[in-house]
């Protein structure tokens, strides 16, 4: 498994949310390039880049600081926020991201899904978010009526195999993670997938590897590194025991 740092782009900085809520922002670094320096001079292998502006609007917003933080660290991003056109995620791939992540028009577009399936492949990730158990769009400021098991069994059906699981409620909270939710969802992913909310210490990292699901891949993490709760490398030694 990987840790994947996480850096949340709004108004051109890194910040943090607590369960999604815009108004509930914390700014660490003016620039997200700055943290993107931190996290891999720290020993990062990856990093989760999502545009908060962009899932917000509906189309991209922070495709230079992509660029930037590509070219500058040299090590894979996956990118998503706003990415709801075959164009926009086309740009995405092409401003640098190893990995286009889709939320909102994934679940509204079939259409739109096929598409992105087709011409990219294994580079699209489908983010997972949910509230109370149902699929959250639109930056979070939306919770539909449809279960998360649902919506992975529907996606992979349309040959989506890599994906991010959001608990939203758990989100910048520090509170640990949903470890029922992610062996509901591990039973039902055919592919791979990323868990990312509530991850506060190294004994949450822990916990999801002691359950070694093979199709667990990864773990984002933000807030936990932003404060201190632990290093990158402290981190991806704890996903490494299992």
């Amino acid at each position: 498994m990987i840790l994947y740092p996480a850096i949340d782009i709004m108004d051109g900085k890194a910040v943090r949310l607590v369960e999604g809520r815009f108004e509930d922002a914390t700014t660490y670094h003016d620039d997200p390039l700055e943290a993107a320096k931190s996290w891999v001079d720290a020993g990062a292998r990856f990093l989760h880049v999502v545009d908060l502006d962009g899932a917000r609007s509906g189309e991209s917003k922070s495709l230079d600081h992509l660029r930037r933080i590509v070219q500058i660290t040299g090590i894979p991003v996956q990118y998503g926020g706003g990415l709801r056109t075959l164009p926009a995620v086309r740009e995405a791939l092409r401003a640098g991201a190893e990995r286009a992540i889709v939320g909102t028009a994934a679940f509204s577009d079939v259409d739109f899904l096929d598409d992105i399936v087709s011409a990219f492949g294994p580079r699209i990730v489908v983010s997972v978010d949910v509230k109370d158990g149902m699929i959250a769009t639109a930056g979070w400021t939306q919770t539909t009526q449809m279960p998360a098991g649902d919506a992975i069994q529907r996606l992979t059906a349309r040959g989506v195999r890599s994906f991010v699981y959001t608990d939203v409620s758990r989100d910048g909270k520090l509170s640990g993670p949903d470890i029922d939710g992610v062996k509901r969802v591990a039973g039902t992913v055919r592919g791979r997938f990323l868990y990312s909310g509530g991850i506060g210490s190294l004994d949450d990292l822990r916990a999801l590897a002691a359950l070694r699901q093979v199709n667990l891949a990864g773990v984002i993490a933000g807030k936990a590194l932003y404060e201190k709760r632990f290093t990158v490398a402290e981190g991806q030694a704890a996903l490494d025991a299992r």
